[in-house]
């Protein structure tokens, strides 16, 4: 990662803000959060696999039945892939297709790297206000899952729509930081 932006084979996307800036010191802030969120979501991988682990373990040695393990692992797996697409969107680490990278030129990757983010952002807007109108109707109807341990599914959109959420504002201050960027220049 250079001063500028992400090396992405063929081409660098710039994300940089202007040191100093607003947008320089909300980035700041965006990646301390962005770290403290990732090793959440690494600990409840961890805690997932524990459970299922247990789980394998328990119906294989004692023949118990298990009724919560594999939701509670489902939950914390939703969890930790929500929460943490922030932290993978700041290293532009999403699956991208850079079929025309090469055919074009700098200027015009960075205005397809533009185009791309506006279009990101947008769908991720949208995907993020599902999600918000689906944990509230969860939360006001008292919604539980299916199971015979019946979790409240608040729990899951909640993590979702936090980590829409926060993907969505990634991708609004990567705008900002290349526009501010582009600008300093």
């Amino acid at each position: 990662m250079s001063a500028h932006g992400v090396d992405l084979g063929h081409s660098v996307v710039v994300t940089a803000a202007r040191p100093g800036s607003p947008v320089g010191l909300i980035n700041r802030a965006m990646s301390l959060l962005n770290r403290m969120i990732v090793v959440v979501c690494s600990i409840a991988l961890i805690v997932a696999s524990a459970i299922l682990s247990y789980s394998v373990a328990a119906r294989y040695f004692f023949n118990a039945a298990t009724y919560w393990q594999d939701e509670a692992a489902v939950f914390l797996l939703v969890g930790s892939t929500f929460l943490s697409t922030a932290f993978v969107q700041a290293g532009r680490g999403h699956i991208g297709i850079e079929a025309l990278t090469g055919y074009l030129s700098k200027r015009g990757n960075a205005l397809r790297a533009l185009v791309v983010d506006a279009a990101s952002f947008l769908f991720c807007c949208f995907f993020a206000w599902k999600s918000w109108t689906l944990l509230h109707e969860a939360w006001v109807d008292g919604q539980v899952s299916g199971s015979t341990w019946a979790p409240p599914l608040w729990i899951p959109y909640s993590m979702m729509a936090l980590g829409m959420t926060l993907l969505t504002l990634q991708i609004a201050l990567q705008l900002a930081s290349a526009i501010d960027g582009w600008r300093s220049k």
